[in-house]
């Protein structure tokens, strides 16, 4: 690594920061003396109790009763409970201070541009909390949605939570099976569906697989379809019993339906809305664990599991990682580039609780350039750019130098997640983006919709680290006896509780699934499936899902580093790797996509293998390199490993459904009964 980082914040940054002047209340509070982010965070994982509670004042979450007792059992992991006697409600702090500010500013492909004040965001919840009330709903029931990145999401979501419902989503280029996997397990009574979206200059219609998708969810009783993507006709709106649109519910399974719909009921959103005249509303107050929303595994390996969060964890873990990680104020433009069905889409709702306003995009980050983003960075004053790593490699790979291109100067921070960022892209961004900007890489996940890692304003950027570890998160990296170690790679494990750990998993009443996920492995840790090195400057290197882990020779070797070789050679767009098991040992197998045009000769192969060889190790070289034209991934854009891997072993992939492009796993098949055979 560099012995000098890539970024150090001003002394004045340092001293406006939010995380500074939190630190400051806490030492008050404490008599403690917290000189530095180790000193800290060390403070935050010994002293739960009390670091929580400062954060629920210092971030001044709104309750009906007094916080309590900030943790009890807290030696219990699982098992632990935060705020065990406060009651309060997660819309509510949302909506705070409605007033004539911005809260949402959406961008739609489709060329559809919208914005929401603060009142008429509080003001369309009330209308279809209103809606809500008078269908029946309570709480504990749940609330699907299918829909695109747009104001209507948020609405449903808070107006859910206001009555104490439980909010899933999904985005709408979902197939039927992959709704089905994830919304059947949950049984929802209103589902909310958008009527079509655009992505890559085309509008794709949600209606028609509509009918399906109700066959498999017998207990909707009320469908709400989102006018957004031009399907709707007028007379839909006259309709009141689905069943002329969409069939009866599928009664064939003998089990009990005494819970099912007799009758389904569309209606239309805006109509909807126009029938009810805002008021207040009345926020059912809820214990600090109440259920607020549902997300799912990715789902590549099975049907999905349905992941329980909770109201308070989510809310308070999210207030600390926006203010003092992300350094969030109020009047703040935030972005984040995501879908309703990726964890970031619920960590970035969350920001208007810090009364930020929300920036919205739905549609290709490619559509009709790669500038897209940009333009909408400086169109819109944005203030934190959330992105892919994937999204930076993509646009250096373009050849795009915003910087000379774009203003950006009311950026303050970007942010990126959802595979590791490698040390290329931190140069990029750099070099090519701006380079006074806090970029934080970040890493946690659906399970804990937050980060176990992340970024701080206070702390230099260092080329391919993770900054640090998240306050209040007793993250560790330990070998297989579960010792610590710094300066290797490891398992990343959390040895204590947080409040954002899943209430737990649905339809699993006594707990096995969910413990078996975390806490088999390690008892008594959470074992969370990454591959992880904990460096000299207290950051981290993350080198891929331990569950992809390659094994040749029994030498350990995280994908993402042979991904970092691989991609820094401009004939290749992107690349798979996998471990295929192979006369008693495993070989590493490189699959890659090309650039147009470029063909793989025996000349670029070698030269793959000597950018690998060259700076990684001989272990780290391919024994195959195999030119496909389509890369599979999830819905949220991950590659997806393991699904490959079960092809190329012959074996069948559980749920083709989750990917966003299963033709694609048509040509590893192919490739395993023919080249990877020899």
């Amino acid at each position: 690594m560099p012995d000098t980082p890539l970024w150090t914040p001003t002394p004045e940054a340092i001293e406006y920061a939010r995380i500074t002047a939190f630190t400051c209340e806490l030492e008050r509070r404490s008599g403690e003396v917290l000189g530095d982010y180790s000193a800290l965070h060390k403070y935050s994982v010994e002293h739960k109790g009390d670091f929580w509670s400062a954060v629920w004042d210092f971030c001044e979450v709104i309750a009906s009763t007094d916080k309590g007792v900030p943790v009890s059992d807290e030696e219990q992991m699982p098992g632990a409970r935060f705020f065990p006697d406060a009651r309060l409600n997660y819309a509510e702090n949302l909506l705070r201070d409605p007033d004539d500010r911005e809260a949402i500013d959406f961008w739609g492909e489709g060329q559809v541009r919208s914005r929401l004040t603060r009142r008429q965001l509080y003001d369309h919840v009330s209308q279809l909390v209103q809606a809500f009330q008078k269908w029946g709903m309570k709480e504990g029931d749940r609330v699907a949605a299918i829909l695109h990145n747009g104001p209507e999401a948020v609405v449903g979501l808070l107006a859910a939570s206001s009555i104490g419902a439980v909010w899933s989503s999904c985005s709408p280029d979902f197939g039927v099976q992959g709704i089905l996997d994830r919304f059947g397990q949950i049984e929802p009574k209103i589902l909310i569906v958008c009527d079509g979206y655009f992505y890559g200059g085309k509008r794709h219609d949600v209606m028609q697989k509509l009918p399906e998708v109700l066959r498999g969810l017998p207990t909707v009783e009320r469908v709400v379809v989102v006018e957004y993507g031009g399907s709707v006709q007028s007379d839909l709106s006259d309709m009141s019993d689905l069943s002329d649109l969409c069939g009866p519910p599928d009664l064939t399974d003998s089990s009990d339906k005494s819970h099912e719909a007799s009758t389904r009921i569309v209606e239309i959103w805006s109509k909807v809305l126009s029938t009810f005249t805002p008021r207040p509303i009345r926020f059912a107050q809820l214990p600090f664990n109440h259920p607020l929303y549902i997300l799912y595994s990715s789902g590549t390996t099975g049907v999905p599991k349905c992941i329980v969060h909770g109201a308070g964890g989510s809310l308070l873990q999210h207030l600390k990682e926006h203010q003092l990680h992300c350094d969030i104020r109020k009047g703040d433009r935030v972005f984040y580039f995501t879908t309703c069905g990726w964890m970031m889409w619920n960590w970035l709702t969350s920001a208007l609780a810090s009364e930020a306003v929300l920036i919205l995009y739905d549609g290709s980050p490619f559509f009709p350039d790669g500038n897209v983003l940009f333009s909408l960075a400086d169109a819109e004053s944005m203030t934190l750019f959330g992105t892919s790593a994937k999204y930076i490699a993509s646009v250096e790979k373009a050849g795009l130098k915003p910087m000379e291109t774009h203003d950006l100067s009311s950026v303050r921070t970007m942010t990126s997640t959802g595979s590791p960022l490698a040390p290329e892209s931190f140069e990029y961004v750099y070099r090519a983006i701006k380079r006074d900007i806090h970029l934080a890489s970040i890493s946690g996940g659906t399970d804990i919709v937050s980060c176990f890692m992340l970024g701080n304003p206070t702390l230099p950027v260092w080329k391919g680290e993770i900054q640090c570890l998240g306050l209040g998160m007793d993250v560790d990296v330990v070998e297989e006896t579960g010792a610590s170690i710094r300066g290797e790679k490891g398992e990343l494990v959390c040895r204590s509780p947080f409040p954002s750990m899943p209430l737990g998993f649905w339809n699993d009443p006594d707990g096995k699934k969910y413990q078996a996920a975390y806490f088999e492995h390690f008892p008594g840790l959470w074992r969370h499936g990454d591959w992880a090195e904990i460096t000299g400057h207290g950051g981290v290197v993350m080198h891929g899902r331990s569950d992809s882990v390659l094994n040749p020779g029994g030498v350990r070797i995280g994908t993402s580093e042979i991904y970092r070789q691989v991609e820094q050679l401009d004939e290749i767009v992107e690349a798979l790797v996998v471990g295929q098991q192979w006369q008693g040992d495993e070989r590493v197998v490189l699959f890659v996509r090309l650039r147009e045009g470029v063909s793989l000769s025996e000349d670029l192969i070698a030269k793959i293998k000597s950018q690998i060889r060259k700076n990684t190790t001989p272990r780290h070289v391919p024994a195959i390199v195999v030119q496909v034209s389509d890369i599979p991934r999830t819905r949220s854009g991950k590659i997806v490993e393991l699904a490959v891997r079960e092809v190329i072993h012959g074996r069948p992939v559980k749920n083709v459904e989750a990917i966003a492009n299963p033709e694609a796993l048509d040509a590893f098949q192919s490739i395993a009964q023919g080249r990877l055979r020899d």
